[in-house]
């Protein structure tokens, strides 16, 4: 599927199928920093906490990134010392809003089923372990709780986003979910994928 559905803003943490076991594994975003000085590169570069990149924005406009997978070396950002001057390890951690605040793909899976833990690309939606097919079409959920409020919105009187904590997800759905006639197969599908162990 694709369209403004597909391209949601993404929380920093969400739920896909681990790329090893196929279980419910957690996927984190990276948090990149602008390197701010050239003189700071050889810093990062050398850096075994930090992955350096050189990227370029959609202007082409080069510049020097420092990427920090926060569960390659535990969950904190504490371990971050000895930084360069103008950086604190608070710049790594997750803005207070529930979305990440760049549009990178890099971070690291985490499987509750068979212990991996490593970087990782995502592919989403392809990778949701919240997702269903129905007709042609895959109905997605960031999370185990945005798809119980998926579920709820879709069997919900009013339909009212407002009501709910993703609901800039819920005003996207796209209509083929919400008709009538497709209400009772998704909430069954959705109830059955909500229960733990059941695929």
């Amino acid at each position: 599927m694709t369209g403004i559905y597909q391209w949601n803003p993404m929380p920093h943490i969400v739920d896909i199928r681990c790329p090893e076991c196929g279980g419910r594994a957690e996927f984190e975003f990276a948090e990149v920093v602008r390197i701010r000085l050239k003189k700071d590169v050889d810093f990062f570069k050398k850096s075994k906490l930090f992955e350096y990149r050189f990227l370029r924005d959609r202007a082409g406009t080069g510049w020097h990134a420092a990427f920090y997978f926060l569960r390659v070396h535990g969950r904190s950002t504490d371990v971050l010392d000895d930084l360069p001057a103008g950086y604190s390890p608070a710049d790594w951690n997750h803005s207070r809003c529930l979305y990440r605040s760049h549009g990178h793909d890099w971070g690291t899976v985490d499987c509750f089923e068979c212990d991996l833990r490593r970087k990782h690309v995502l592919s989403w939606p392809d990778e949701a372990f919240y997702q269903i097919v129905f007709g042609r079409e895959v109905l997605w959920a960031f999370h185990r709780e945005s798809a119980v409020e998926i579920r709820d919105f879709i069997v919900s009187v009013d339909r009212d986003p407002a009501a709910f904590k993703w609901r800039t997800l819920l005003v996207h759905l796209p209509k083929e979910f919400l008709a009538a006639k497709a209400r009772d197969g998704i909430v069954k599908r959705l109830d059955r994928l909500l229960v733990p162990g059941v695929r």
